[in-house]
């Protein structure tokens, strides 16, 4: 019973850590923004009311682009951070109704229909109306519109005869490789697939990825941006929206309400923005970042200082080895290096520390309970299964917040089965002699348990901690889809510019992290291994 108690006791202390980190997720030093960040429905005072205006910004390039052009027009009135490539359209709404940002650019087309579910066009004044019963509202045209299109290279589609998207449902043998949010949008393929009466089977890729997968032949069709620079240099042809599908996509601010007044310089900053970006400006910048690999930080500085470069073309010998390694250098060790890395660590670090005191109980409730042993590992094991994306998007709902808070949850039930099952695994090979023997000493099962059960297991249970650790450097890249910062910033950038140094200067030291921290607790386990004959 004493035992019984002990494990139930340390699994509440456990589990109430746990609670605890989660609600003070969004630490300065792990997130390096305020502690109060993303604590209120957006009908009440956002977290960024100590100072600045938060700016967001969704995980594609030209929303890059412009996150860094609002941070910094309204720096230039007050205090303003970015926080950038939050993920899809759920997760910076998600992100903006719990006050985790003020504002962030969107479009007309996908309020309308993606946010509000309107399945046809309806007046601005209903939808500014419907969204200020939620807060929110819509403002500050930027001067252009960015619509979703159809694309494939224009020698494929000469020599099928293809100029228009109803010109598909002659061709069922095509593969269209679409965008995993295309896919699923309310004004994406399912409403023209009925639309154009389409019944060809899409396959899910990542947008950034699209345009190379075309090059290779993999895919023949992708959705685009009307504003991606990459359709001239790709020779694309853009098909007709022949059955006028497609609504109209204005780029626009949407915003807290509560914004405009308790950042009333700022936002006044961002009313100058009104008209001051043409569609073939917006494509120029999409352009110097996707094909010359400019910072989204410098192109946004240009940008503001009246100094845009209308005809981007990639960098000379930019695809070259040499250019390659050469780029891939100057990003790895960038400056932003020492801030990821701090980040990815805390992240790990809080994370494994949070499975240790869940895992261990579990483990040790299993082995001094047979019975128990299948529930915990098989619930320990299904945790693992559900795929890292999904189980954060389940979190941003629950706990009403993006950041560091749904990152460290998912990070946390991760790592608990390897710690759970090596703890049962080492308790459950300690020899029944040795306990009998510490029982004959005179010892309470408690002691018993701390002198005996435990030493024994314990280099077993510190390799289960080690491989939970090695596991979780690299799940721990997924919370920037979220957010949550770390090294996984780099590969998410990277993917939505399709620029493999990016990527790479963010999966290779996530990798030697990886072996250094295996290598650490390698050295540890060695350690708390009684020698033999001690």
């Amino acid at each position: 019973m004493r035992l019984a108690r002990r494990l139930l006791t340390s699994l509440s202390l456990a589990a109430g850590l746990l609670a605890a980190l989660a609600a003070n997720a969004a630490d300065p030093v792990i997130n390096a923004v305020p502690r109060k960040l993303a604590l209120a429905p957006a009908s009440g005072a956002s977290a960024s009311t100590a100072g600045a205006l938060v700016v967001g910004s969704k995980r594609f390039t030209e929303s890059y682009i412009l996150g860094e052009i609002l941070r910094q027009a309204a720096a230039a009135a007050g205090p303003a951070e970015h926080r950038p490539g939050l993920g899809n359209t759920a997760v910076v709404l998600a992100a903006l109704k719990a006050g985790a940002i003020d504002v962030y650019p969107e479009y007309l087309g996908t309020v309308d229909e993606e946010i509000l579910g309107h399945r046809t066009p309806a007046p601005r004044e209903q939808i500014d109306r419907e969204l200020a019963q939620q807060g929110l509202g819509l403002a500050v045209p930027l001067g252009f519109s960015n619509g979703y299109a159809l694309a494939m290279p224009a020698d494929e589609a000469e020599r099928l005869h293809i100029t228009k998207i109803s010109d598909l449902a002659d061709h069922p043998d095509i593969v269209l490789g679409l965008s995993h949010e295309f896919l699923g949008r309310a004004d994406g393929w399912p409403g023209l697939a009925q639309r154009y009466g389409l019944t060809l089977h899409p396959v899910g890729i990542d947008h950034g990825l699209s345009y190379d997968a075309m090059a290779s032949g993999k895919i023949a069709v992708t959705d685009i941006y009307t504003t991606d620079a990459q359709i001239a240099p790709r020779h694309l042809r853009v098909l007709a929206d022949d059955k006028d599908y497609f609504p109209h996509y204005d780029a626009m601010l949407l915003y807290r309400l509560d914004a405009a007044t308790r950042h009333p310089a700022q936002w006044q900053a961002l009313q100058s923005l009104a008209g001051r970006i043409p569609a073939a400006t917006m494509i120029a910048m999409n352009g110097r970042a996707e094909l010359r690999h400019d910072t989204f930080d410098a192109i946004a500085k240009d940008f503001l200082g009246g100094h845009v470069d209308a005809m981007p073309t990639a960098v000379a010998g930019s695809s070259h080895d040499g250019a390659l390694r050469g780029r891939f250098v100057s990003r790895l060790f960038a400056g932003d290096l020492a801030r990821l890395l701090g980040q990815h660590l805390l992240l790990v670090a809080v994370a494994v520390v949070c499975a240790t005191l869940l895992g261990v109980p579990l483990g040790a409730a299993a082995a001094a309970w047979p019975r128990s042993e299948g529930p915990i590992m098989a619930t320990a094991g299904v945790l693992q299964t559900v795929p890292s994306l999904a189980l954060l998007a389940m979190l941003i709902p629950l706990l009403g917040r993006i950041g560091t808070a749904p990152a460290l949850v998912a990070l946390t039930l991760y790592a608990l089965l390897p710690i759970a099952r090596n703890t049962a695994t080492g308790l459950l090979g300690v020899p029944a002699g040795l306990r009998e023997a510490g029982t004959a000493l005179g010892l309470t099962p408690a002691q018993r348990w701390q002198a005996v059960d435990l030493r024994l297991a314990l280099p077993t249970i510190m390799a289960g901690i080690g491989t939970a650790a090695v596991i979780t450097v690299g799940t721990a890249t997924i919370a920037a889809f979220v957010g949550a910062g770390g090294l996984g910033e780099r590969i998410v950038t990277g993917l939505a510019l399709n620029d493999y140094a990016m990527l790479l200067a963010g999966a290779v030291p996530a990798a030697v992290l990886a072996l250094a921290v295996q290598g650490a607790f390698a050295l540890v386990e060695r350690a708390v291994t009684p020698r033999q004959g001690a």
